[in-house]
């Protein structure tokens, strides 16, 4: 007589698998591209209404902000990778990260010696930019 032993291992729980740097980088640098092309827009309608964008004396022109916005999200997409590498749980932790960023860039233009509204101009593209890059990168992170 044979018996069959019918023997089930359950699973022991695994970490998600770290994303692709070619899957995070994609994801991010699409996410870059967006946020450069959605500050300008922003900057170009504000500047259309009558928001000076003159800062310290000197016109900031448009293309500034694009180029800001690209050179940050790319920090932001290089933060991403380390995290996705070495954090323990790296979604969080970057979303956290971005987010406290994200306020503390408010604090130039605070200081700053602008008018109200250039103020409220120049912290709208911070979140702007962030609002579109954090969550795309985010995604591509494990929890």
């Amino acid at each position: 007589m044979s018996t069959s032993l019918n023997t089930t291992r359950s699973a022991a729980p695994t970490r998600a698998a770290a994303p692709s740097l070619g899957s995070l980088a994609k994801a991010g640098l699409a996410a870059t591209v967006v946020a450069t092309a959605a500050t300008m827009i922003v900057a170009a309608v504000g500047h259309a209404a009558g928001i000076s964008l003159d800062m310290a004396g000197e016109p900031v022109p448009v293309a500034g902000f694009g180029t800001l916005t690209a050179l940050f999200s790319l920090i932001g997409l290089a933060l991403a990778a380390g995290l996705a590498r070495w954090a323990k749980t790296p979604q969080r932790t970057f979303v956290r990260t971005t987010i406290a960023l994200t306020v503390l860039s408010f604090v130039p233009d605070l200081l700053s010696d602008t008018a109200p509204a250039t103020k409220a101009l120049l912290m709208s593209t911070h979140v702007v930019a962030a609002a579109i890059v954090i969550p795309a990168i985010a995604r591509r992170l494990r929890k």
